[in-house]
C-alpha cells in the first residue's frame, strides 16, 4: 500500500473519518485505533512480518521498564545489550546475511578455498531499518535519563508502528512522538489544512518529477556504454533530482498525513542543494538519520578518540559515514558512497570549520555572494558524482560509468529521446528550486498564506493537482527508500 496509490487514498479516507468521528472520545480509543490502522497498513505488504514488528515492540517495551528500574549499572547494560542484539541482530540477518556470505565466499575463493555455503531466500521486512533505530534510541534515551519508559503498551506499540513514518521515516525520537501519543488529539483545521498542502507537494515531487526522472535514469544507466559522456552527466543530474524528490516527497506526505491526525513529526529535508559545504548538506539531507547517527555514533566515537585531536575526529566521521552508507543496503556501492562523504569532511576538519554552520538560507531578501554561489555549485557537484555510485549496481559499473563520463564526448549534445517530457521535467525542477529559494525559512514551499487572494492560492493548488493527474502512471512506482 503506497502513499501514491488509490488503495491508500481509500484506506486513509476511511481511517480519517473513523479516527476523528468515532474513536476521538478518549485518548485510549484514539491510540488503539491508530495502532490497529498502523498494523493494517504494515500488514498489507506482508502480514507475516507483523509478528516481527509486534515482537520487537513487546521486547523493547518490557526492556524499557526494566532498564529504568535496574538497581545496578551491570544489569542496566545487560538489558541494553539485549535490546541492541535483538534490533541489530534482526537488521543484520534480514538485510546483510546474504551479503556477508557472498562476500566471504568470494574472498576465500581467491585463495582457492571453496565454501559450500549457500545464501538464503530472505525477504527484507519493510521499514526494518527505520523502526529498529526508533527502538534503539528509546532504550538508550531511557538509560541516559532523557525520557521515562512508557508503561502504556498501546502508546509504545503505536510509537514503533506509527504508519505515516514506519516504512521510510522520518525517524522520530521517542521524546518527540511518545508525549504526543499520551495526549488526546483535537482536530485542528489550520494544522490539517497545512498537512493537505504538504501532501500535495509530496505527490507533485514524487509523481511529476521523481517518476519521470526515473524513466530517463533507468534508460541512461542501462545503456551508458553506448551513450556520450554528456548523456551520462545528464543522467547523474537527473538521478540526483530523482532521489531528492522521491525521498523528500515521501517525507512531505508522511508529515502531511501526521498533521491530519494531529501529530507533529520532525522535518527531514531543508533545501539541501543550497548547502555551501558537505557538513551543511548533511544538516539538510535526511535530517533525522543524520542527527540519529550523530547523537548515538559520532558523538560517542569523537569522545572516545578525543585524545587523538583532529585525526580522532576524522576517524569518527569516517566510521559514522561508512555506517550511513551501509545503512542504505548490503552492497559495496553504498559502503563507498558513505566513505566518500566522510572523506569530504576531512578538509573542513583540518581547517577547523567542521562545526561552523553556514548562513545560506537566512531571511527573505538575503542574497548569495559570488563565493557562496561557487560553494553551492561545488557542493552539489560533489554530491551528484557520489550518487552515481549510489545508483550503480556494482562498483565495477560505477567506475566504468565514471571512466566514460570523463571523456571528450562530454562537450557534445546529450542524446534525448523524449524532448517534451525532458523539457517538462527540467521546468518542474527549476520551478521547485525557485520556490524553495523564495520560501526559505518556511517548513515547506506551499505555505503560501502570504498570498491573500484565495483564488490565486486555489489556482496554484489546482495547477499542481492537474499536473499530478496528468503524469500519474497506471502502475504506481515504489518509493526508492522502501528497499532500505
Amino acid at each position: 500500500m503506497f502513499f501514491n496509490s488509490l488503495t491508500f487514498a481509500l484506506f486513509f479516507a476511511l481511517f480519517f473519518l473513523l479516527y476523528w468521528f468515532l474513536f476521538n472520545r478518549t485518548v485510549k480509543l484514539q491510540n488503539l485505533f491508530l495502532l490497529f490502522g498502523s498494523y493494517v497498513f504494515y500488514g498489507w505488504w506482508d502480514w507475516r512480518f507483523l509478528f516481527l514488528l509486534a515482537g520487537s515492540s513487546l521486547l523493547n517495551y518490557y526492556l524499557g521498564i526494566l532498564i529504568a528500574g535496574a538497581k545496578s549499572e551491570k544489569r542496566r547494560n545487560f538489558l541494553i545489550w539485549t535490546g541492541l542484539l535483538q534490533g541489530l541482530g534482526s537488521l543484520l540477518f534480514f538485510k546483510y546475511f546474504n551479503f556477508f556470505i557472498a562476500s566471504l565466499t568470494a574472498a576465500l575463493l581467491k585463495f582457492n578455498i571453496r565454501l559450500d555455503v549457500y545464501t538464503l531466500n530472505i525477504i527484507l521486512p519493510l521499514g526494518i531499518s527505520f523502526y529498529t533505530f526508533k527502538t534503539i534510541s528509546y532504550l538508550l534515551d531511557i538509560k541516559k535519563g532523557k525520557i521515562e519508559p512508557s508503561r502504556d503498551w498501546v502508546v509504545f506499540f503505536g510509537y514503533v508502528a506509527f504508519f505515516p513514518t514506519v516504512t521510510s521515516g522520518p525517524i522520530d525520537r521517542p521524546g518527540a512522538l511518545i508525549p504526543q501519543l499520551k495526549k488526546q488529539r483535537v482536530f485542528n483545521y489550520s494544522q490539517a489544512s497545512d498537512g493537505m498542502r504538504q501532501i500535495l507537494l509530496g505527490l507533485f515531487k514524487k509523481i511529476v518529477i521523481a517518476d519521470n526522472c526515473a524513466a530517463f535514469t533507468t534508460e541512461i544507466f542501462s545503456n551508458y556504454k553506448t551513450l556520450p559522456a554528456s548523456s551520462l552527466l545528464f543522467g547523474a543530474f537527473l538521478f540526483t533530482m530523482q532521489i531528492y524528490t522521491d525521498f523528500s516527497g515521501y517525507s512531505d506526505i508522511a508529515i502531511g498525513i501526521s498533521n491530519l491526525l494531529g501529530f507533529k513529526v520532525t522535518r527531514n529535508f531543508d533545501s539541501p542543494f543550497f548547502a555551501q559545504n558537505i557538513a551543511d548538506f548533511w544538516r539538510r539531507w535526511h535530517i533525522t538519520l543524520t542527527t540519529w547517527l550523530t547523537d548515538y555514533v559520532f558523538t560517542p566515537l569523537s569522545i572516545y578518540f578525543r585524545n587523538y585531536g583532529k585525526m580522532g575526529t576524522i576517524l569518527a566521521i569516517l566510521i559514522n559515514f561508512t555506517l550511513i552508507g551501509i545503512w542504505h543496503g548490503a552492497n559495496f556501492t553504498f559502503l563507498l558512497f558513505g566513505f566518500l562523504h566522510g572523506c569530504y569532511y576531512i578538509p573542513l576538519i583540518l581547517r577547523g570549520t567542521f562545526g561552523k554552520k553556514k548562513k545560506v538560507i537566512a531571511g527573505t531578501g538575503s542574497k548569495f555572494s559570488i563565493g557562496e554561489i561557487i560553494n553551492v555549485i561545488l557542493t552539489f557537484l560533489l554530491v551528484m558524482f557520489t550518487f552515481v555510485i549510489f545508483r550503480a549496481d556494482t562498483l565495477t559499473q560505477a567506475f566504468d560509468y565514471y571512466r566514460r563520463l570523463f571523456s571528450v564526448t562530454i562537450f557534445t549534445m546529450p542524446v534525448i529521446t523524449e524532448t517534451v517530457n525532458t523539457a517538462v521535467v527540467l521546468l518542474a525542477v527549476i520551478l521547485l528550486f525557485w520556490a524553495e529559494w523564495q520560501q526559505r525559512g518556511k517548513q515547506h514551499i506551499l505555505q503560501i498564506d502570504f498570498i491573500k487572494a484565495f483564488p490565486v492560492r486555489a489556482l496554484i493548488y489546482f495547477g499542481l493537482i492537474l499536473l499530478i493527474l496528468s503524469f500519474s502512471a497506471t502502475k504506481n512506482a515504489d518509493f526508492i527508500y522502501f528497499k532500505f
